[in-house]
């Protein structure tokens, strides 16, 4: 294999590759052993002509196509290792030459990464980030474990806002009821906008064993299409009004709910955490704001081909996003009212920055000669076997096939980070 760099013109490289005519028949007789079996030639079993035979009835480049997509998915790697191309599409192929003397000579042209020139990226300055945990951020949080702990209990009082209300309902259109419209025995939290506006205000003052007629009328685009903005009334029964009970405060508390024999010892410990979490925070914003000063330092072209890319990314992402959730695109689209084009307008400003923070962090990588060994992959992967309660063997086979290489980038891009913020001022 030869690769010979033609010319190369903004983001746009052209090549030629020429195979070894050797390397190039072992291709053809490939593509012959594959495809023998769709000629019919007289005098011989279907399959069984030889393959002198077939290219004289059919040509002499009968299954030079498929011996090109043979050969070429295995030289075209190499070509670019050569001649140190990062390309960022897929290439097209032309044939220049086809000889017994000088092989399969390929005209190939491919997009690659944009080439620039980094800004400054060490001695960045950034504002150092300071968060302080206050006596209400530690009441807050007793109280979250405290709403955790409470207990619902029936009462005959009316119903207010926050309380619980178990009802049955049925919903009704013109008189008629229309589906998915009626249930029996759901809790409702009052005030949590759960219902459409107005069902769970006009249940506010109700009582337990009381009926009522509840006019609401359904939010113009509500994914309903026959529904949407349509007046409806419901027919309710409150089966029971619960109320929530709070635990008190105090050392019994702490002993119920948690390791601790006292409850200063909770709340010094939900200091420590909130401390810890805050200091984590601020660590973090100080990355960003190193990281994004960095890269707007640097002037980068980005091509259109690799923002369409992170857009594809994106959309493949929210789609697996919405799939977990029991949506689609398709629904989140008719729900919003929007193409999806608009849908990757909207994301490509996004892209655009993601892209630009990949090409600088990498550059500033190579810049920096950053690498990983052997040793730090081996122990990030010790840890996700750790995080996950799996062994090192397990994690490993539940990788995609460049899952450790992905891995590996991972760690080369936090290392470069890293980099950029040991040689930062944050003042």
């Amino acid at each position: 294999m030869k690769a010979e760099l033609i010319k190369k013109e903004g983001n746009v490289v052209d090549f030629k590759l020429t195979i070894d005519n050797d390397k190039f028949e072992a291709a053809i007789n490939k593509a012959y052993n594959k495809n023998k079996g769709r000629f019919n030639i007289a005098g011989f079993r279907k399959g069984k002509a030889p393959r002198k035979i077939i290219e004289n009835n059919y040509g002499k480049g009968v299954f030079y196509e498929d011996a090109i997509d043979i050969v070429f998915p295995e030289e075209y790697p190499k070509a670019i290792d050569e001649l140190n191309l990062l390309p960022i599409d897929r290439p097209s192929i032309d044939v220049e030459e086809i000889s017994k003397d000088n092989g399969l000579v390929l005209l190939v042209k491919v997009e690659v990464r944009p080439e620039f020139e980094l800004g400054q990226y060490k001695g960045i300055e950034v504002e150092k980030v300071v968060y302080t945990v206050s006596d209400e951020d530690v009441d807050a949080k007793l109280k979250q474990l405290q709403e955790k702990a409470s207990r619902l209990v029936e009462s005959d009082k009316e119903i207010e806002n926050g309380d619980t209300a178990n009802i049955d309902y049925e919903g009704f259109k013109d008189g008629v009821p229309f589906a998915g419209g009626k249930e029996e025995g759901h809790d409702l939290v009052i005030g949590s906008g759960a219902f459409i506006p107005g069902f769970e205000e006009q249940l506010i003052g109700k009582k337990a064993g009381e009926e009522a007629e509840l006019n609401v009328t359904f939010p113009e685009g509500y994914h309903v299409q026959e529904l949407s903005g349509a007046p409806v009334v419901f027919k309710v029964k409150v089966n029971a009004v619960k109320v929530k009970e709070l635990p008190e405060l105090d050392d019994e508390f702490a002993k119920d709910t948690t390791e601790f024999e006292s409850l200063d010892e909770l709340k010094a410990d939900i200091r420590a955490n909130a401390e810890k979490e805050a200091a984590d925070k601020a660590k973090a914003e100080e990355r960003n704001a190193v990281v994004e000063k960095a890269v707007a330092n640097t002037e980068v072209e980005i091509p259109d081909t690799m923002i369409e890319a992170q857009i594809d990314n994106s959309i493949m992402e929210l789609n697996y996003s919405l799939q977990y959730q029991g949506f689609s695109i398709e629904q989140l689209l008719e729900m919003t009212g929007k193409s999806m084009q608009e849908l990757r307008d909207e994301k490509r400003e996004e892209a655009k920055t993601a892209v630009k923070s990949s090409l600088v962090i990498d550059a500033i990588a190579t810049a920096e000669n950053v690498t990983v060994s052997d040793e730090e992959l081996d122990a990030e992967v010790a840890k996700m076997a750790e995080n996950y309660s799996m062994t090192v063997e397990q994690v490993k086979e539940a990788l995609r096939p460049t899952g450790l290489d992905d891995i590996k980038g991972q760690l080369r891009i936090t290392k470069t980070i890293d980099l950029l913020v040991e040689n930062a001022v944050i003042a």
